[in-house]
């Protein structure tokens, strides 16, 4: 962010040299009074807009943390012959009840 060489107080506490024909000075003063209310206004937002970033950037990394340990770790190879075994018999179970008699007609032909 920018720095800013200004606060509040500044503005507030700012002296004009008056001249013959200068400014008037209620008029500048009011300008002022309303620099000040919008400038306040200014840094209440900012900070709110702070705090809310820092909230919103926590709970990011809260539900990132709890996304990576819930996520089940798949491996992409079968942990033994046995599950392949298992599978080929499921498999095989499975033809035979969707195919039924099919099956068994062309294992007799052969």
């Amino acid at each position: 962010m920018a720095n800013r060489s200004l606060t509040t107080k500044d503005i507030l506490q700012k002296e004009f040299k008056q001249s013959m024909r200068g400014y008037s000075p209620t008029e500048v003063d009011e300008y002022l009074d309303e620099v000040i209310r919008d400038y306040e206004s200014f840094n209440k937002e900012l900070t709110q807009a702070k705090a809310e970033n820092d909230r919103l950037l926590s709970k990011i990394d809260e539900l990132t943390k709890q996304a990576s340990i819930s996520q089940p770790n798949y491996s992409s190879q079968p942990n033994s012959t046995a599950t392949n075994f298992d599978i080929l018999k499921r498999l095989s179970n499975l033809e035979r009840h969707v195919f039924g008699s099919k099956l068994d007609e062309t294992e007799d032909e052969l």
